[in-house]
């Protein structure tokens, strides 16, 4: 059939089927240029930027990376004794060894002190307890030692005699933070009338195993999930 044979309301519908078919597809272009300007704007596919004084949490080797977040006494026991759980069945039912995991535990605000050594116990420790809110369950009076450097407490402290020696031996390291750590430094001052800045220095340089100053504990959680650590807050 020729297209005079059409009659001209045919005809008429038929181009505006026409028409609005090409508008159509020029609608459909135009969003994908759209969408396609949207992906290419600069920060769509943001990443952290490394810094070296983070670079002690980079372990190349390892499979999996933990970092435990605590900022109480009982946080800070708890980590222990789910870090001692993480490396043992990751050994028995994965056959992972120590140098596949990295563990890492924060000791911020009132966890802070106990990263701190015996001597630092036995010397400030009535000032440390108050400070953190903390006595010894035993006693009942403020600790002369670090509780979580000895397996004598049994059911009395959450990390049920997980010690932080016993998980320095396998890997695990301590982030301090240095806030806190100053703070703490000067309560103690204020306590025994002595200078907050040497104090500090004493406390930096009274540390238990497999510990480092990190500038602050929050920061360092923040750079370890920043690279692939999976967070557990105590």
């Amino acid at each position: 059939m020729s297209e005079q044979s059409f009659p001209s309301s045919e005809r008429r519908s038929f181009l505006t089927y026409l028409n609005a078919g090409l508008a159509s597809l020029a609608v459909v272009a135009t969003g994908r240029a759209a969408m396609a300007q949207t992906k290419a704007v600069p920060g769509a596919n943001w990443e952290p930027e490394r810094h070296e004084k983070d670079d002690w949490l980079e372990k190349p080797a390892t499979k999996h990376r933990l970092v435990f977040d605590t900022t109480t006494a009982d946080g800070f026991g708890e980590a222990l004794a789910y870090a001692a759980n993480f490396i043992r069945v990751n050994r028995s039912d994965y056959g992972l060894q120590n140098s596949d995991l990295a563990v890492v535990i924060i000791a911020r605000s009132r966890s802070t002190p106990f990263a701190y050594n015996d001597a630092i116990w036995s010397k400030y420790g009535k000032a440390i307890a108050a400070q953190a809110r903390f006595t010894d369950p035993k006693t009942k009076q403020a600790p002369e030692a670090n509780v979580y450097n000895s397996a004598d407490y049994g059911d009395l402290l959450p990390n049920r005699n997980v010690t932080l020696e016993a998980l320095s031996k396998q890997g695990v390291q301590l982030g301090v933070c240095s806030v806190a750590t100053r703070n703490f430094a000067g309560a103690i001052a204020e306590a025994v009338n002595g200078n907050p800045d040497t104090i500090n220095s004493e406390l930096i340089a009274n540390l238990v195993s497999s510990s480092r100053m990190v500038p602050a504990g929050i920061v360092a959680v923040n750079r370890a999930q920043e690279r692939k650590y999976s967070l557990v807050r105590g």
